[in-house]
């Protein structure tokens, strides 16, 4: 991607940062996911007091984006830190982000790590998930019949 599009990316999940419910950690989150179409769809954490209902920005973002068609992607940027704070250092997705962004995004989605449009860094869904599951590994084993 060009810089100018990542530091496009960059300031679409900063401004969904602004929309974080995050009253029990105090950490705001706002991800930015480019479709293959060019649409960029946006996400924040919404914490909840039970905690499992909890959702990170990143799957937000996913499950808007699949919930209006897009099913393949090219790049997602993330910003997190302290609500009401610039972030100090980038933020990367959680383990169950990465799986998530997993089931449509093969290894070589752009993720955009950053603190703000200036502080950043590039890297692959690959790099950060090396071993992903998926539907791959569902398929019934090829080999010879035991009958």
């Amino acid at each position: 991607m060009d810089e100018q599009a990542v530091k496009a990316l960059i300031r679409a999940a900063a401004a969904a940062r602004g929309f974080a419910y995050a009253p029990y950690s105090g950490f705001a989150v706002g991800a930015a996911l480019l479709a293959a179409d060019g649409r960029v769809f946006t996400g924040c954490n919404i914490e909840n007091a039970a905690f499992g209902p909890t959702n990170c920005a990143e799957r937000t973002a996913l499950f808007k984006a699949v919930s209006e068609g897009a099913r393949s992607f090219r790049a997602v940027a993330v910003v997190g830190g302290p609500a009401g704070q610039k972030p100090a250092r980038a933020t990367a997705p959680c383990g169950v982000c990465r799986q998530a962004l997993a089931e449509f995004a093969g290894p070589e989605l752009a993720v955009i790590l950053a603190a703000d449009e200036e502080e950043y860094r590039q890297t692959t869904l690959g790099a950060l998930l090396p071993c992903s599951f998926g539907a791959r590994d569902l398929a019934p084993a090829a080999g010879p019949s035991t009958q």
